[in-house]
């Protein structure tokens, strides 16, 4: 491994705590679960030439941290989330080039996707289309469609990955899917995360056993992070461990 993706991780970990905490909005404990495998796509990802979807669109905050560090948007747009009157909202939205497909309504990520990735091989362009699920999109219908299509047409140039963390807004994954989901790597392993990114052949989807709340232990496995905002207390106690 070239990066720093620790470090690239932790820095994100921070300015994404920071984001939350101020704006006083939700889903840290969604945007810690892949910022792990965001650290390494976005190291990888060649932005003039491939695309990325998030179709968890509630982990917004990660996906503009990443953009600035891309340079594909401003320190000043970054720091505007969620103020008022700023376009960078909690839910990814289609404000910048980068964001070509709004997310936050589960199953409208893959779809957008696949039509980016077929719109590409026809034009035979170069570059790949990159889209984040979550796992609890594996209960929505335009998922398995998507898959269908994806299959059929052989986009070999899109790469699927599942944001696993085990749990959604009302609970347990499995609780509600009521059907096991295969694991293929783990989304904190950056070794396997790399790998996986540079061997996919667009057959299958990359699902990623994740933690949700990683890096801070309180908020670990914990849902009441999925729309609790934080106060002045866990805010600095997160600031504190994730500082080491």
């Amino acid at each position: 491994m070239g990066a720093n993706y620790q470090q690239i991780a932790k820095d994100a970990r921070l300015k994404v705590l920071d984001l939350i905490y101020r704006a006083q909005v939700s889903h840290i404990g969604s945007n810690f679960s892949c910022i792990d495998i965001l650290a390494v796509l976005f190291e990888k990802i060649d932005l003039d030439k491939d695309k990325f979807v998030l179709s968890k669109g509630w982990a917004a905050s990660s996906l503009y941290y990443f953009l600035w560090r891309k340079g594909r948007i401003t320190e000043e747009e970054l720091d505007s989330f969620c103020k008022e009157g700023s376009k960078f909202i909690g839910l990814a939205e289609p404000i910048t080039p980068d964001i070509m497909i709004a997310g936050g309504s589960m199953g409208l990520g893959l779809p957008g996707a696949v039509g980016l990735a077929l719109a590409k091989k026809i034009k035979k362009e170069e570059g790949k289309v990159y889209v984040l699920m979550s796992d609890g999109e594996m209960q929505i219908g335009t998922t398995w469609e998507s898959a269908l299509i994806m299959n059929h047409h052989n986009l070999d140039n899109l790469v699927v990955i599942v944001d696993n963390n085990g749990l959604q807004a009302m609970g347990k994954t499995e609780d509600i899917l009521k059907m096991p989901i295969e694991i293929d790597i783990d989304g904190h392993d950056y070794g396997e995360i790399e790998k996986a990114l540079d061997t996919h052949n667009g057959s299958d989807f990359i699902i990623a056993k994740t933690t949700k709340g990683k890096g801070v232990s309180f908020m670990e496995n914990n849902n009441l992070y999925h729309y609790k905002g934080l106060s002045k207390k866990e805010y600095e106690d997160a600031k504190k461990e994730l500082y080491g």
